[in-house]
């Protein structure tokens, strides 16, 4: 990458107070531009990509039906401010719903219903086959919760904006929690959309679930435009600011992108810091383009 564009991404990045690393991959040509791209990192929610494509892939393979109907307690789900881990009734939803509203909203009770009728294994088995043998699944959305819990010795919320407690997250180490790298995420979206992961209309219905992400404050944000479709999936913990999605233009240029933040700062808002994801992703999709256009 040229050194223009990597001063302007870590500029980007360090006016938000971040330090980060990111991939962006033209999924037609593999051409790239990356930050740190190798570099581990927790994947937060970012991991529910995983999750949703191996059930994808496993229904593709006729090994599960994504319309299978789970009756959901109202009692023991997985604690979260959206969706599911919110909601006080039981409810009764299929597979593929609530591999949407994981994705939609982020949804930890959501997901952590298809972690434990996929199997941890199995994800991980998923995203070995795909070639993505440094993205790998340690815990559900509960444990991960869990160990923020005896980290911060049950102190609470607020332990999570103290710099001490934050210091001593597992959650936070990509060592011991969910991870991956740039890189990897970035080509999990590129199998996705090249259907390298599941064809036909599993392929087609995957996207669309990827699509429906209710939040736009990251990374579309750099793409303020109706004709941009961007498609992602964020990903937050205390410090910690992600997301990763595919840019499509009505061009036809196709755009994965993985950007991976952590803040100086332990606030939990920080708009400075969601808009910088959006505009490091900007950066890089017009440094693609350009260099494509040049070619021409």
């Amino acid at each position: 990458m040229n050194t223009p564009v990597r001063s302007r991404l870590t500029a980007a990045l360090t006016d938000a107070g971040l330090t980060g690393s990111l991939c962006a991959t033209d999924i037609d040509t593999g051409d790239d531009i990356t930050l740190a791209a190798d570099t581990p990192v927790s994947t937060a929610s970012v991991h529910k990509l995983c999750l949703v494509a191996t059930l994808y892939r496993e229904a593709a393979a006729g090994r599960l039906d994504p319309s299978t109907p789970l009756d959901i307690p109202a009692i023991g789900r997985a604690p979260g401010p959206t969706g599911l881990a919110v909601m006080r009734d039981a409810a009764r939803l299929s597979l593929r719903d609530l591999a949407s509203l994981a994705i939609a909203v982020s949804d930890n009770a959501a997901a952590d219903l298809l972690w434990d009728h996929l199997g941890l294994d199995t994800v991980n088995a998923t995203m070995a086959a795909l070639g993505l043998h440094r993205t790998i699944a340690v815990h559900n959305q509960a444990a991960l919760y869990a160990t923020m819990v005896t980290d911060t010795g049950r102190s609470g919320p607020a332990a999570l904006v103290d710099p001490a407690a934050v210091a001593r997250l597992t959650a936070l180490d990509p060592a011991r929690t969910n991870r991956s790298t740039p890189r990897e995420i970035a080509a999990l979206l590129t199998a996705v959309w090249r259907d390298d992961v599941c064809e036909g209309p599993w392929g087609e219905e995957l996207r669309a679930v990827l699509g429906v992400q209710a939040w736009s404050h990251r990374l579309a944000s750099g793409f303020p435009f109706d004709d941009v479709r961007v498609s992602g999936k964020t990903g937050t913990l205390p410090t910690l600011r992600h997301e990763a999605g595919v840019v499509e233009y009505p061009d036809g240029g196709r755009y994965a992108v993985a950007v991976f933040t952590r803040a100086a700062s332990t606030a939990a808002t920080l708009p400075a810091a969601d808009a910088a994801i959006g505009r490091t992703a900007r950066i890089a999709v017009d440094a693609l383009r350009a260099r494509a256009a040049s070619r021409t």
